[in-house]
């Protein structure tokens, strides 16, 4: 995939990088943690707002690597405790394509990808690799939903379709298919609010799960070179 951006193409410097938050909750709650010594954008509450929101700040910033950062839910909080922070080697999305629930045919299968790649670019189906360094054989994927998951049941048959995934979002992979696009690399931090399909919000640990993700995302941005080394490959 190409690395090119709107901003070297037109000979405009590119800014440094660009930190994405869903949601002005969790903006705030990172910002009375401390912030960053980054800009922080908003790039807007589920799929549609984010990939919209993240191309139009790509156009106007041309950042040189971007870096979400946001709450998720995690498949299985005994591997993966709530209040911890995990960063992930792949997105994928699910709810694209035909059907729902146990019927749905996702992309690859029926043989339409959602970009089919050009100048370059990589056929982009239901997944994606983003720019962090791969620490074990296995991808740490995030599965990007239109709504999150209502129950444990609803949680379960995603995790079949997608049994790498772990950990379920609302804008990873609209952020990852809008930086593809613009060839920026884009690295994902989540902090784990709860597990996938609990909605009692007596279980939630939001300012916890915030706390965790603002210290992993401080040290890769204390490493930039290390992150540019090792940006995904088409």
């Amino acid at each position: 995939m190409t690395t090119e951006t709107t901003g070297q193409r037109s000979g405009h410097p590119r800014a440094s990088t660009l930190i994405l938050v869903p949601t002005e909750l969790e903006r705030r709650r990172l910002l009375d943690l401390g912030g960053f010594p980054e800009p922080v954008e908003l790039c807007g509450f589920g799929p549609i707002a984010a990939a919209a929101r993240t191309a139009q700040v790509l156009a106007s910033e041309r950042p040189a690597r971007v870096l979400l950062i946001g709450i998720c839910g995690a498949y299985d909080a005994s591997q993966h405790a709530v209040a911890s922070a995990l960063e992930f080697d792949e997105v994928a999305v699910e709810g694209i394509g035909v059907g729902e629930g146990a019927h749905l045919i996702p992309p690859p299968r029926l043989g339409f990808p959602q970009w089919p790649g050009a100048a370059g670019q990589r056929t982009i189906f239901d997944r994606l690799p983003l720019a962090a360094p791969r620490a074990s054989p296995a991808a740490r994927v995030l599965l990007t939903t239109c709504a999150a998951s209502a129950d444990r049941e609803q949680a379960q048959l995603r995790r079949s379709r997608m049994p790498d995934a772990l950990a379920e979002d609302m804008e990873g992979f609209a952020v990852a298919l809008a930086c593809a696009l613009a060839g920026v690399p884009l690295r994902i931090v989540r902090g784990v609010s709860n597990e996938v399909g609990d909605r009692r919000p007596e279980h939630w640990r939001i300012p916890g799960a915030l706390g965790a993700a603002r210290e992993l995302a401080l040290s890769i941005l204390s490493e930039p070179r290390a992150w540019e080394l090792d940006a995904a490959a088409p």
